[in-house]
């Protein structure tokens, strides 16, 4: 009896330990098991997460709101319907990229690949010939991006692909930062072409650096007791990208300025409230003045001396008039800015109401006959290729890689009876057997539109365009490598965990 009396006690006292350690940071409170303990295996848990934040970022609350606006553009074209999405909370630039910004990327390439591989760094430079016009007196403006009088000023003259690769270069760069201010690695200056830091090369242990202390590797099997940074442990950054359309139109709308309990008391045309057209600040002590940068008529880019309006005939620079309710700088005006889209007139028909986008082409690693990922480039990173058909067989939720046309573009979309589009019965060729892109079956690049796989969204107006091209709802598009003098970019950055900013408290 007294046995089984002093069993019993053990099994409560056990029951007990287990009840008092539900909330501890240092036991899993699935299993009971000890974690960021060796002695438990080593499993490691990262509490008490804060997403880190590049400087100049802004959080953007996502939400409901209504996208487009119902009056046709200027072409009679209506490809921007008004129709309700949901944007996920996610981070934005809260200003242009600029001269200065962009100038930084291009001493770094030059630093690194100009020796070895100078057409890394021609391929990244701004065009400085998008300023040229053939009735317009303009050669002043060819210097614009090396001038420093225009240091501050937004970079143009940059094409999507351009500003792509510039998101990916300043993600490495603030994570290479972020490494050395927690004195996980030191500074290296002595970089090459094919040893640089990459993330994704970090990532996958094929960049090292220098190294100054690691993370304790908890791990009992583990080799060596300390390691790199893992995704894990929440110390990088998110990837820095182009913001998507529906993210650029609702974070310039910022709809949380004219709305009080998920009622929106004023549906804005431009980035602030007023009349339909009015462009001017209401309040005082600035009554009176532009809200932004653009032509106001016909041959009027600034004013008249003495009174200049928005004080610009060019661009302006990029922390110039006001900011909207998010704390952003000219989402109306300065430049026209790219987004990640591609374009279709019927987007808003086609895609989805929570976080609509057209453009997924879905990747992954190369990867070694052995199964590890395939050794970093000559340029120090890790390749990407498209899955295959045979590899996506069999899933419900996407069945090709490439889903820019889909819907709108695809064999599937067109109602033709065109062989060069069809497989053959016979030998299965065809657009679609070939896997050719079909585009070209509704919109004949060249012939009767500008419309393919590579035409990107573009939102906003810019310094030369008129006050109609300020609403964040007008739409435009132009060919992923092409660039002009009126459009710029910014980046954003994707919100994860809680939508509000904080944490959803639970409820027991």
């Amino acid at each position: 009896m007294l046995k089984q009396f002093f069993k019993a006690i053990t099994v409560i006292g056990c029951a007990a330990v287990m009840a008092s350690c539900t909330s501890s940071t240092n036991q899993s409170q699935s299993t009971g098991w000890g974690v960021n303990d060796p002695s438990w295996g080593g499993f490691q848990r990262t509490d008490n997460y804060t997403q880190p934040v590049p400087l100049r970022f802004v959080f953007i609350q996502g939400g409901f709101f209504t996208m487009g606006r119902n009056q046709e553009d200027l072409k009679f074209e209506h490809h921007n319907a008004p129709h309700p999405a949901t944007v996920s909370s996610f981070y934005m630039d809260e200003v242009e990229t600029s001269n200065i910004d962009y100038n930084e990327y291009i001493y770094w390439l030059d630093r690194i690949y100009g020796q070895d591989y100078p057409e890394v760094v021609d391929r990244a430079r701004p065009d400085a010939l998008v300023w040229n016009n053939i009735s317009g007196y303009r050669d002043p403006m060819q210097d614009y991006f090396e001038n420093p009088a225009f240091n501050n000023y937004p970079v143009v003259g940059v094409s999507w692909e351009q500003a792509r690769d510039y998101c990916d270069w300043r993600t490495d760069r603030i994570n290479e930062y972020i490494l050395y201010q927690a004195r996980i690695l030191k500074k290296d200056m002595g970089q090459t072409a094919d040893n640089n830091f990459n993330t994704d090369a970090y990532l996958a242990g094929q960049y090292s650096g220098i190294v100054n202390k690691g993370l304790t590797d908890m791990n009992p099997n583990a080799s060596e007791k300390t390691r790199g940074v893992q995704k894990k442990d929440g110390i990088l950054i998110e990837k820095l990208r182009l913001p998507s359309e529906v993210e650029w139109e609702y974070a310039a709308l910022a709809l949380m300025g004219t709305s009080n309990q998920e009622r929106v008391t004023e549906r804005r045309i431009y980035p602030w409230n007023g009349k339909p057209l009015q462009v001017r600040n209401p309040e005082n002590p600035y009554r009176g003045q532009m809200m932004g940068n653009f032509a106001r008529g016909r041959g009027d880019y600034m004013g008249t001396a003495g009174a200049l309006n928005d004080g610009a005939d060019y661009t302006a620079p990029v922390y110039s008039y006001f900011p909207n309710d998010f704390g952003l700088y000219n989402m109306a005006g300065n430049v026209a800015e790219w987004c990640l889209d591609v374009y279709r007139p019927l987007t808003f028909e086609d895609a989805n109401d929570l976080n609509p986008f057209r453009g997924n082409v879905y990747t992954t690693v190369v990867r070694d006959e052995d199964g590890l990922i395939a050794e970093k480039d000559s340029l120090g990173r890790i390749a990407y290729r498209e899955f295959t058909d045979e590899e996506l067989a069999g899933r419900a939720n996407f069945q090709k890689a490439d889903n820019r046309n889909y819907l709108d573009g695809d064999y599937e979309s067109a109602i033709v009876d065109d062989w060069l589009a069809k497989p053959d019965e016979e030998d299965g060729e065809g657009a679609v057997a070939s896997g050719k892109s079909t585009t070209s079956l509704l919109y004949e690049y060249g012939t009767s539109s500008l419309i393919s796989d590579k035409s990107r969204v573009i939102k906003g107006g810019s310094w030369k365009d008129r006050a109609y091209y300020l609403s964040p709802a007008t739409r435009r598009y132009m060919d992923q490598d092409k660039s002009a003098s009126w459009v710029g970019f910014r980046c954003a950055m994707s919100r994860v965990g809680a939508a509000n900013g904080g944490t959803i408290s639970a409820k027991r």
